[in-house]
C-alpha cells in the first residue's frame, strides 16, 4: 500500500496535501456507508491499479470507471458517486471540461483531479470548474485513499507544489490590486455590475445569459469589457479586485 503511481520528487508529510478545515475527523469516524468513488482515466491499466489499491480500503468503494470526460458525465449521472477521481487530459472530453457537467448531473459529487499536469493554468481552471482537489500522480497509493476521505469529509486537497503556485498567484493578484489602489476605480455600468455579481457566484456565461435574459455572446462582451476597464486578465482577478475595491459585496 506504500507504492506510488510515479516518481516521487521530494516527499510531503501526511498533512502536506490538506488545504482546508480539519473538521472532518469526527465525520470520518462516524461514517457508516462507504465512500462511493468513480475512477476516470484514459489508461485502463491505471484505472485497474486504482481499483486494486482502493479495494483494500473498507470505507471506500469503487462503483464505476470511465475512460474520458464524456463517459464520466454519463456514469456520474447514473451512479451519483460521492467522489470522482479524474484525470485532466483525456481524449474526446478532458477532465476540466467535464467538471462543470458532472456538478450539474451529480451536484453532491466532489471532484479530485489526479494528473501528471503541473501546469498552473490547469490548476486554476480545475478549481474554477468546481474541483475540490488537485493531486499529482507522483503521490503514493496511501495518499490517494487519504485524499478521498479528506475531500469526502469537506476538506480540499492540493499537492504541495501546486498549492505553492496557487498561493503565489493570489499574492501576485493582491500586489497588482494594491498598485492600482491610488487610481480611482473605473465605473462599471449597471449591467456590467450585474454580470460581475453573477460571475462572483461561480456561474458560467450560459447560466448568466439565462439569468439576465440576454444572449451568451452579450455576456461574453460584458465580461470582456469588465476585464478591460479593470485592466485585469481573468474572471477570478475581476472578482477579487471588485471585492477589495468595494465595487461588489458578496454575502
Amino acid at each position: 500500500m506504500g507504492d506510488s503511481f510515479g516518481p516521487v520528487s521530494g516527499g510531503a508529510d501526511d498533512n502536506g496535501y490538506v488545504v482546508g478545515d480539519d473538521s472532518g475527523m469526527d465525520a470520518s469516524m462516524s461514517r457508516k456507508e462507504p465512500i462511493r468513488v468513480l475512477v476516470v482515466d484514459d489508461h485502463a491499466l491505471f484505472r485497474r491499479g486504482l481499483e486494486i489499491v482502493l479495494a483494500h480500503e473498507e470505507d471506500i468503494q469503487v462503483v464505476g470507471e470511465a475512460g474520458d470526460g464524456a463517459e464520466a458525465v454519463d456514469k456520474a449521472a447514473d451512479l451519483l458517486p460521492d467522489i470522482v477521481l479524474m484525470d485532466v487530459r483525456m481524449p474526446r472530453r478532458g477532465g476540466i471540461e467535464a467538471c462543470t457537467s458532472i456538478k450539474e448531473v451529480a451536484p453532491s459529487a466532489k471532484i479530485i483531479m489526479l494528473t501528471i499536469s503541473d501546469e498552473e493554468a490547469d490548476l486554476y481552471d480545475a478549481i474554477k470548474a468546481g474541483a475540490t482537489g488537485y493531486l499529482l500522480k507522483e503521490i503514493s497509493t496511501d495518499e490517494v485513499a487519504t485524499a478521498i476521505r479528506a475531500v469526502a469529509d469537506g476538506q480540499s486537497q492540493i499537492s504541495p507544489s501546486m498549492a505553492s503556485k496557487l498561493l503565489t498567484e493570489f499574492k501576485s493578484m493582491i500586489q497588482r490590486t494594491d498598485e492600482r489602489r491610488l487610481v480611482p476605480a473605473p465605473r462599471l455600468t449597471d449591467r456590467e455590475l450585474e454580470v460581475l455579481k453573477l460571475v462572483a457566484t461561480g456561474m458560467n456565461n450560459r447560466d448568466i445569459a439565462k439569468e439576465l435574459f440576454i444572449s451568451e455572446n452579450t455576456v461574453k462582451n460584458h465580461v470582456r469589457n469588465i476585464l478591460e476597464k479593470l485592466q485585469l486578465h481573468s474572471r477570478m482577478e475581476a472578482v477579487v479586485y471588485a471585492m477589495r475595491e468595494k465595487i461588489l459585496e458578496i454575502r
